[in-house]
């Protein structure tokens, strides 16, 4: 079978799993680091930082860094520039769902940070990403997610709504139509992809070095559909959790803010990203099974968002 890059999925010649550029992009180094970690600790250790870390969710997270020599990554219970996420025991394969799914983000214009797959010893796939709230000497940004901001709490994460979060953004962020046009390009994503755990705590407010509060890069993107079928979103939009209508889209992109021509340029490009996706997922580290139920799934909801980039752009 021909060699993929572990980032971007693309043919591998010679040895190694990542294009020189790729394993720049994410460790920093054309060289990769012997990654010092077994899945067999990964969960105990992950046990271990529940109430340490910020970082939360269904998956085990685990902080970890590199050493000072940049030659290995290891756990990193304090400063770590990096959130590794193992195979989980209950639900197959996260890690492989969650790297296509922001491959895909990419080409649909979303803003995420460098992330990749890393081989553990045991040879099973964790999913790696480059933490964005930490500047390159360890400082932490402010980071406030779409629950604190709509002041609530993070058991009410599922309760909010997509106007909800336009009305975060229009009322925190420092540029809100540049906010609420990342806003519906991320929420619009989330449908096509069948994610239904893009709840409140999983958009967040990130204050730059420039003291400017922008809408963060794109994290815990999954197809939720893989793993619990026929998922619904987490935040309706206009009342909506599955199948949400052209005009329902359109309605939405007015809430947040945003011009016809914008809207359809957002939309028009999600629909563009659907034949460069299916050759990422057909590329990916998924089961067969699941390769196939994505593309299905991505192929059928493009459709709707083509005919909303439509319907807009004729008035």
């Amino acid at each position: 079978m021909t060699a993929r890059c572990l980032v971007c999925l693309a043919e591998v010649r010679g040895e190694g799993d990542y294009h020189p550029r790729c394993a720049k992009a994410l460790f920093g180094s054309t060289r990769v680091p012997t990654i010092d970690l077994e899945l067999s600790r990964l969960h105990t250790v992950a046990q271990a930082m529940v109430g340490h870390t910020s970082l939360s969710g269904i998956q085990r997270k685990v902080s970890v860094g590199l050493t000072a020599d940049r030659a290995t990554l290891r756990v990193a219970m304090e400063k770590g520039h990096f959130i590794l996420k193992p195979q989980a025991q209950v639900f197959p394969s996260l890690p492989e769902n969650e790297h296509v799914t922001m491959r895909l983000a990419e080409v649909a214009g979303l803003a995420v940070p460098p992330s990749g797959l890393v081989k553990l010893h045991d040879g099973s796939l964790a999913y790696l990403t480059r933490r964005f709230d930490r500047t390159a000497e360890g400082k932490k940004l402010l980071q406030e997610d779409f629950c604190q901001l709509g002041e609530l709490a993070p058991k009410q994460k599922y309760e909010g709504s997509a106007e909800l979060c336009a009305r975060v953004v229009r009322r925190h962020a420092s540029e809100p139509l540049v906010a609420a046009l990342a806003l519906f390009r991320q929420v619009v994503f989330a449908w096509w992809t069948g994610n239904g755990d893009m709840h409140l705590k999983n958009l967040s407010l990130l204050r730059g070095a420039d003291g400017l509060h922008r809408l963060s890069p794109a994290y815990d993107l999954l197809c939720t559909d893989l793993v619990v079928e026929d998922d619904q979103l987490a935040l309706p939009v206009g009342g909506n959790r599955r199948a949400v209508t052209p005009r329902q889209w359109i309605a939405f992109a007015s809430y947040c803010g945003l011009t016809p021509r914008a809207t359809a340029r957002v939309l028009g490009q999600v629909h563009a990203a659907l034949t460069p996706s299916l050759g990422l997922v057909a590329r990916c580290f998924l089961p067969e099974e699941m390769k196939v139920r994505y593309a299905r799934l991505l192929e059928v909801r493009a459709r709707t968002v083509g005919v909303a980039a439509r319907k807009v752009s004729e008035g």
